[in-house]
């Protein structure tokens, strides 16, 4: 079990990273958006799916926002 303490650093993101992070939140709007068009009956706990996606592009959008950019020099 992974437990926060206040001695949590932030560490800095590469730029590499901040585009590979960046993609995956296209990447989740792009599933998010193609499984709009589906009558969500037909999948399994599809409110959970759902619900999965938005926590997921909440905490990379987070990520993106709090952690600052490492200098690649």
């Amino acid at each position: 079990m992974w437990i926060r303490t206040a001695a949590h650093q932030i560490m800095s993101l590469t730029n590499v990273e901040r585009e590979k992070i960046t993609d995956s939140v296209l990447k989740i709007q792009s599933v998010r958006a193609s499984l709009e068009d589906i009558d969500e009956t037909k999948i399994p706990d599809y409110g959970e799916i759902e619900g999965c996606l938005t926590v997921v592009d909440k905490n990379l959008r987070l990520a993106l926002r709090q952690v600052p950019r490492k200098n690649d020099t």
